[in-house]
């Protein structure tokens, strides 16, 4: 059994309704940080156990779970002639059909879409039996969600409310992006490993703590310092005395400590944490029952090698069962499997395998790297190779204070002219702003024709082609004069360049027909120069940030 859709509403970074579909075995979501890849993880998690940060959220309910957005319009509601109602958070996990009792009892129509079929609602909604304290509230003064009247709901499609222990799929949660400590011991790691525990096993180390205790209280120091202790004056009619502590039937837990070659869990390095929690979270009983496996950002911390032992034991431990992974690592993508690639940026999503066949064949040949830079990015140039790369990088530098593009979210990505529409493919339905700068070649109408999609009546608001309709005809009909270095020699001078380039060149055409041979010399030098440098207009008009 397996999440075929998750739906969710008002959660987190997700305004309004979000759906995904969900491949059977291997999802890979890779965004932008705030893009809603953890959101995505936690919906699933919270549905199947009811738990958010390793608590039950029932008894941790608070306002900053609901959308931003969804709140500021609520609350700006309130003071209008009709004030809406307190927001709900709804999730939804679309199960496959299954024939087993258990699956039979989630089957129904009590969704949001009206489809029968097996699933699971969670749902942190305004609870109408508050209507009396509600009303009396003085709304016109309330400053933030009023999440004391609010109440979580779990119920099958079935409209029957359950627990997660009638949930027949169940979901392990590894992440290891966060690290949370008490008293020198991580809390993640230790709850791992004593989730791993048979019971006969956790009542041996409840005995052994518990003869901790007296071999403790056996000892002559400790008994000299309650002896010490029996004799203030002032607890003469008390027993006080130093002691390990027995108060709960768990109380052994949190003493527990791991370590690695007797060196404390916490103090060994990050990366070898990672591969060790992952290990030990795949491996233990629950995770081995669990048929879905929610992988938070699997790089956190890891070198190129320990992240092929990661993917490695990953795999190996995958097999028959649904992995959801989130990540920003392009070795990860590619490792695990492109086909399961899932774009994600702001509420758009987009598989490789959606695009045209040609399109996603190039794309699943290619590292991957440069697809996930054009993902993660604020905005993208694409240019057509590394000296006009080198270009747009100083032209971008001499406009914004010396900044690189970088530095402002902004990636500059060489790529061959042939596929630049395969990349406008994955920008243009995930609204991802991208520049285009293109040489002309002197042939206007054929580039027009190329980019028809994004020109004209048919332009789009995120994807915008930069080129110079200018024409350019040269004495020689053996170059194209229609090209990046006779532009940016058209605006800068012959006697600049040649103070640059430490040459003499007599016409504007042999220092053309010098820059031509001498393409990545010349723009090397170009870059570095402290001479003030002017720019074809088709370029400013791609590093500008005004869209």
């Amino acid at each position: 059994m397996y999440i075929k859709k998750i739906e969710t509403r008002n959660f987190k970074c997700f305004e309004g309704s979000f759906q995904l579909e969900l491949n059977k075995d291997l999802n890979i979501i890779v965004g932008d940080n705030e893009a809603g890849k953890t959101t995505i993880i936690e919906a699933i998690h919270l549905a199947l156990t009811g738990l958010f940060h390793g608590k039950y959220l029932r008894n941790e309910l608070s306002p900053y779970l609901f959308n931003n957005r969804v709140i500021d319009a609520y609350l700006a509601s309130l003071i209008t002639p009709k004030p809406q109602l307190p927001p709900t958070i709804l999730i939804e996990l679309y199960l496959d059909y299954d024939v087993s009792p258990e699956a039979g009892l989630l089957v129904g129509n009590g969704n949001s879409s009206g489809v029968t079929c097996p699933g699971i609602l969670y749902k942190i909604e305004y609870n109408d039996a508050y209507d009396g304290e509600y009303n009396a509230l003085d709304k016109t003064n309330l400053k933030s969600l009023p999440i004391e009247f609010y109440r979580v709901v779990r119920k099958s499609f079935a409209r029957k409310e359950i627990t997660a222990l009638s949930i027949p799929i169940k979901s392990a949660l590894i992440d290891n992006s966060t690290y949370r400590t008490s008293s020198g011991s991580d809390l993640y790691i230790s709850r791992i490993v004593r989730n791993g525990l048979e019971d006969e096993e956790r009542v041996k180390l409840s005995q052994a703590h518990r003869e901790m205790k007296q071999h403790f209280m056996d000892n002559k120091a400790v008994q000299g310092i309650n002896d010490k202790l029996q004799k203030d004056p002032y607890l003469k009619d008390k027993n006080i005395e130093v002691s390990v502590d027995l108060g709960t039937q768990s109380a052994w837990e949190n003493s527990l400590g791991t370590y690695l070659d007797e060196v404390p869990f916490h103090l060994i390095g990050k990366g070898e944490q990672s591969i060790i929690k992952t290990a030990l979270a795949m491996g233990h009983k629950r995770a081995k029952d669990a048929s879905v496996v929610l992988l938070e950002e699997p790089e956190t911390h890891l070198s190129h090698t320990k992240m092929s032992q990661l993917i490695s034991r990953i795999e190996s431990n995958s097999e028959g069962r649904q992995l959801i992974v989130s990540t920003h690592s392009s070795y990860v993508a590619n490792k695990l499997g492109l086909n399961s690639l899932i774009l994600l940026n702001s509420d758009k999503t987009m598989r490789l395998n959606e695009l045209k066949a040609t399109t996603s064949k190039y794309f699943k040949k290619l590292p991957g790297y440069d697809v996930l830079r054009l993902l993660l990015c604020n905005r993208a140039i694409l240019v057509e190779g590394d000296c006009d790369e080198l270009m747009v990088q100083r032209a971008y530098t001499d406009l914004h204070g010396g900044r690189l593009p970088i530095e402002d979210g902004v990636e500059v990505i060489s790529v061959r002219s042939l596929a630049f529409n395969r990349f406008l493919e994955i920008a243009a339905p995930l609204q991802k702003r991208v520049h285009v700068v293109t040489d002309s070649d002197g042939k206007i109408e054929a580039l027009e024709k190329k980019y028809a999609d994004y020109l004209g009546d048919k332009k789009k608001d995120c994807i915008n082609i930069c080129y110079d309709d200018e024409l350019e005809i040269g004495p020689d009909n053996e170059f194209n004069y229609n090209t990046l270095e006779p532009k940016l020699l058209k605006k800068n001078g012959l006697v600049l360049f040649n103070k640059i380039f430490g040459t003499k060149h007599a016409a504007d055409d042999e220092m053309f027909k010098y820059m031509h041979r001498n393409k990545t010399v010349c723009s090397l030098k170009l870059f570095e120069t402290k001479e003030n440098l002017k720019f074809p207009e088709y370029i400013m008009q791609a590093v500008k940030n005004d869209g």
